[in-house]
């Protein structure tokens, strides 16, 4: 399968896509902006959503990695929480243009066309990053932005050991064993194409690196020199059209250029945390001159953590939430990031549920009334098994609030 599809045919189909769906969104009101619930719900395919913003954050880490600098001590304990208020605070104002996000959506596009192609290249590209060694769970972490094939690639993290840093190339040959073993387990292609094709047309031999035997035969059928052939005297053997076999190869696509702003290596351990909206298909075609944004419209989000994203071998929530001050409402003190886990892994990628619940434990008297709404209620009605990690960040929040 590696060496079947064509990753410049997949990246510039991203590029019409992208340019398609940016002229829907944009053409009406060119200086319009995305803020972040808008970027989650852009197009109704999640996976193409969630890579957008994995990007996204892997440009702010890079951002605040650059802000560091060897004159000051960047560890002190109130650097470290004036750094978090500073996140905190632009993470609610995330606002792209056109200009900067199509290269973004484009990329996102493609990438998610690569998961379905060549699951072996985006599990060393999503999950591994460049770092020599890896844990399951940093492994684990960088699943929250997978949506397709999550339970094949969640399976394979499973069957290794955890707290055991493991070396680069032992992880790809692991990997590699268990997809092969396990390649019933993938989303087929064609279903992921046809989700695309609603969208803008594309086929499986679209992604193909060279067009298929039926396809060459019927272009050389189609050739001028066939009917020149059929009226020429006998002895013209020049005007015989040529075999099948020697048709010339199809002018194979332009490479692509790389996005003004490419996605780094996925962090080693970014707790940053995606918050999943499906949109059913049909929304793709609506008409052009209703702007997509009325339906992409959400409530701003709110504050919380985002120093998590600044450590990208540890997690940077011990000395925050040491540190972390009393907050006033859930709603306020739940990260972006914090969103997106709390959607996707407890509320089952419902927005409105998560909102529901949260206004709910605002509303609580105390303490032991919201835990106990969460550890049973809530997790009776959605089933919280192995959740223990969310749910533990719900509590600690509910803590800072109620003390």
């Amino acid at each position: 399968m590696n060496d079947k599809y064509s990753s410049a045919k997949r990246e510039q189909y991203g590029q019409r896509l992208a340019a398609q769906l940016c002229d829907q969104h944009f053409g009406p009101a060119p200086t319009a902006t995305l803020d972040g619930p808008a970027v989650l719900r852009f197009t109704p395919i999640r996976q193409v959503n969630l890579f957008v913003v994995q990007q996204l954050l892997a440009q702010w880490t890079g951002e605040m990695a650059r802000l560091r600098s060897p004159y000051f001590d960047f560890e002190a304990p109130d650097v470290r929480q004036a750094l978090t208020q500073f996140m905190n605070t632009l993470s609610r104002r995330i606002k792209l243009g056109r200009a900067a996000f199509e290269p973004l959506l484009a990329r996102a596009i493609g990438d998610t066309l690569g998961v379905a192609t060549n699951p072996q290249q985006a599990f060393e590209q999503k999950l591994l990053g460049t770092q020599p060694t890896t844990t399951a769970e940093q492994l684990r972490d960088a699943l929250r932005y997978l949506d397709l094939d999550k339970a094949l690639f969640q399976g394979f993290i499973d069957t290794l050991t955890p707290g055991t840093a493991l070396e680069r190339d032992f992880v790809l040959n692991r990997f590699r064993l268990y997809q092969e073993a396990n390649y019933k387990a993938h989303t087929p292609l064609e279903k992921v194409v046809e989700e695309f094709s609603q969208l803008l047309p594309l086929s499986v031999g679209d992604l193909q690196d060279q067009a298929p035997a039926a396809e060459a035969t019927k272009a050389a059928e189609a050739a001028p020199a066939v009917p020149v052939a059929v009226a020429a005297p006998p002895a013209a053997p020049e005007a015989v059209a040529p075999p099948v076999a020697s048709a010339p190869e199809p002018t194979p696509l332009p490479t692509f250029v790389a996005p003004a702003a490419p996605a780094p290596a996925p962090v080693a351990a970014p707790p940053a945390e995606p918050e999943p909206i499906r949109r059913p298909l049909a929304e793709a075609a609506a008409p052009a001159g209703v702007p997509l944004y009325e339906k992409l419209k959400a409530e701003q989000p709110a504050s919380a953590p985002l120093s998590e994203t600044l450590r990208g071998e540890r997690p940077s929530t011990t000395l925050a939430e040491k540190s972390a001050p009393k907050v006033e409402s859930l709603r306020e003190a739940i990260s972006i990031n914090q969103r997106f886990s709390f959607i996707n892994e407890l509320f089952n990628g419902e927005n409105m549920e998560y909102h529901t619940a949260i206004q709910h434990l605002d509303t609580l008297p105390n303490a032991d009334v919201a835990k106990r709404y969460v550890t049973e209620d809530l997790a009776q009605k959605y089933g919280w098994v192995r959740k223990e990690e969310h749910v533990n960040k719900l509590l600690k929040l509910l803590d800072r609030k109620f003390a």
